[in-house]
């Protein structure tokens, strides 16, 4: 039997890792200590370990580490982005990570579903509308609604798939700005690739799923913001640093007819007394859309799935690669 060991932020390991995680982990791998924290990881400790489990806090993969550690195969990193913990070192030694990524966008993209289709009935508009003036309002008879509105995902990615396969069981025309992605696997999801301008200047609603690299900060501007529709919305549920935030609130000034849903910002959360909180067009969310508490339990439990299938000499579902890390999120 393999040896492993916990090692990650504490206080997020049992919402990872409850009793049936742990178990069905545990089928494959005996624990050689208990969960520890990376500031407790001794060379004594890691000498005959072959597999960490971890997620949110965990160790990072360095040189020290890896020569501590000289049986280390596989990591299994039940959260999302594995930038934190790979290194060129780990990536040059073999190790091989897997992560639970796929679970956190199919949790996003349920979020963003339900965020665009209640745009396209203006929902929040009337709900802030209402609460202003502390009495229901009419209906303005020109929200868009969901028959043959056109929805706009700015990458498809693992989150941005997720999203159009949620989208696709409802009436809406799909179309997605990706310059990386394969034509195919877009025609496959019912997507239509455009340009970035074309995505913002011909969406009723544009939402966002890009990683923040060099090339994406602050890439949605001024220009970008003041093409978009009458009445459209933005959606946010990426990373707060894709959009120019003061340029956003300028814009939003100027149209009220615009409307926005940030479940993320930058800095996160805004600073307080930010035109974020009083702007009637726009509403913030505190990044709801990731798996929350005990929905963590998913993670855990699909990092025991492909520890079974790496005991079982199978190909790993959701291990991750140097090579697509430098367009990863």
């Amino acid at each position: 039997m393999l040896n492993g060991l916990y090692a990650m932020d504490l206080a997020r390991f049992p919402d990872v890792y409850g009793d049936d995680e742990r178990a069905a982990i545990e089928k494959h791998l005996r624990i050689t200590a208990p969960p520890l924290t990376p500031a407790e990881l001794t060379p004594d400790l890691l000498a005959d370990v072959d597999v960490l489990v971890t997620s949110w806090g965990g160790p990072q993969l360095t040189a020290e580490l890896l020569a501590s550690a000289p049986r280390l195969q596989l990591v299994l990193y039940g959260a999302g982005s594995v930038r934190s913990i790979v290194t060129p070192e780990s990536w040059a030694r073999g190790v091989r990570v897997t992560t639970a990524n796929e679970v956190i966008a199919a949790s996003v993209a349920e979020f963003t579903l339900a965020q665009v289709l209640y745009a396209l009935k203006h929902g929040w508009r009337y709900v802030l509308g209402s609460r202003a003036r502390s009495e229901s309002l009419p209906r303005a008879s020109d929200e868009p609604g969901a028959n043959g509105s056109v929805v706009g995902l700015m990458s498809l990615g693992a989150t941005g798939r997720a999203t159009a396969r949620l989208l696709a069981r409802h009436e809406l025309l799909l179309q997605a700005y990706d310059p990386y992605v394969d034509p195919a696997v877009a025609s496959a999801l019912g997507v239509r690739l455009v340009s970035l301008e074309d995505l913002f200047a011909t969406s009723d609603v544009v939402s966002l799923h890009a990683p923040v690299l060099p090339a994406t900060r602050k890439v949605v501007g001024t220009d970008l913001l003041r093409s978009m529709k009458h009445d459209a919305t933005l959606i946010n549920t990426a990373r707060g640093a894709l959009i120019d935030e003061d340029a956003l609130i300028a814009v939003l000034q100027e149209r009220a007819d615009l409307f926005a849903v940030l479940d993320v910002t930058d800095p996160e959360p805004p600073l307080s007394g930010s035109p974020l909180f009083t702007l009637p067009n726009v509403v913030v969310t505190p990044h709801l859309a990731g798996t929350l508490n005990t929905e963590r339990r998913r993670h855990g439990r699909l990092m025991a799935e492909e520890l079974a299938r790496y005991v079982a000499g199978e190909p790993l579902q959701h291990e991750v690669f140097e090579a697509g890390q430098a367009r990863s999120a």
